[in-house]
């Protein structure tokens, strides 16, 4: 990730957008990066699903990087190496709550240089940069569920989770005291039946 302590946005013409939510973001999503910074916007997309999303030019105006094709270490490197090549000068994320590509989305993010926009659930995005430190934090906390009406419980949850940790310990040793102590007199009875 570059320019995260620079406001200067870069030139949109290369963008690799990484598809980690549902596929009609992306199809929402293209027509409004090209209605808000041109038609020439060539973008790139880094997905787990088939084909194209709708709106998307055919694949060799396109470059589509499929996570199925670079299976293991090897493979990894092989995207990375492909990225790199590709000089892109800005990363679009979908960040939209739903667990699809959630580590790829941040290994690209680390590995990339390349300027960073966050896009929401509703299709707005946001610059990841020192001057959106705000809103950067808000959103962190939404998805944390640190914000909102679900903050308390989420932070009683938190609390509480010592307590319930040393009670299910307390539980589990009681249990086994029990069956050892079973265990004990199973052995001790036979003993003292054969005495009689």
């Amino acid at each position: 990730m570059r320019f995260f302590f620079r406001r200067r946005i870069p030139e949109f013409d290369r963008v690799l957008l990484v598809e980690s939510g549902a596929r009609h973001l992306s199809e929402r999503l293209l027509p409004l990066l090209r209605r808000n910074h041109g038609e020439q916007v060539a973008v790139d997309l880094l997905t787990c699903y088939a084909g194209l999303p709708a709106g998307f030019p055919p694949e060799p105006a396109t470059a589509v990087f499929r996570v199925s094709d670079y299976p293991g270490r090897a493979g990894l490197r092989r995207l990375f190496a492909e990225l790199l090549a590709r000089n892109y000068s800005l990363v679009g994320i979908i960040c939209s709550g739903e667990p699809i590509l959630a580590k790829w989305k941040w290994v690209i993010v680390a590995r990339v240089p390349a300027k960073l926009f966050v896009i929401n659930e509703n299709c707005d995005y946001f610059w990841a940069d020192y001057s959106n430190w705000r809103i950067i934090c808000h959103f962190i906390l939404v998805r944390a569920g640190l914000a909102g009406p679900g903050a308390v419980r989420t932070l009683a949850r938190l609390a509480l989770l010592p307590f319930t940790l040393l009670y299910l310990l307390l539980y589990a040793a009681t249990v086994h005291l029990r069956r050892q102590c079973r265990r004990a007199l199973g052995r001790l009875r036979p003993a003292a039946t054969l005495t009689r």
